[in-house]
């Protein structure tokens, strides 16, 4: 067994990191959950039971502990929300860039025209987020 001692922010950081982490592995995967992960985020929860100021931080549901609507609500998701917009872009950025590569056949490997051309799609992105994309069907 593992054990070490937290001061009360890095404790609620450790929070969000393993709240964070088992979202990740598991929002998307509906009943085919990594059942482990959701272990490890149970324990780590449930030393909110042992100091009542963490008291909001935690529900009970069917017998395990859950991180409680309020710790959902309470920012965690505007990060995640942040991270996938950045993820989202940085795909999109590279997708159309080495499309952009195919169609002008060059070099797929050549990572400097890549990241050269992926950069003019961020800028975009920045500046206009997707009001300038066009799909032609």
């Amino acid at each position: 067994m593992i054990n070490f001692d937290l001061t009360d922010k890095e404790f609620r950081r450790l929070l969000d990191l393993v709240y964070v982490g088992n979202w990740i592995l598991n929002s998307q995967r509906g009943y085919d959950r990594f059942e482990d992960y959701d272990d490890v985020e149970s324990l780590v929860f449930s030393q909110c039971l042992q100091d009542s100021g963490y008291s909001q931080l935690y529900d009970i549901c069917r017998g395990r502990i859950v991180p409680s609507a309020a710790f959902e609500s309470g920012g965690i998701h505007e990060a995640i929300m942040e991270y996938e917009d950045m993820v989202f872009y940085d795909i999109l950025a590279e997708e159309l860039a080495r499309r952009d590569m195919e169609l002008e056949q060059a070099d797929l490997n050549d990572e400097e025209d890549l990241a050269r051309r992926m950069d003019v799609y961020l800028d975009e992105f920045e500046e206009n987020g997707l009001n300038n994309v066009i799909l032609d069907k």
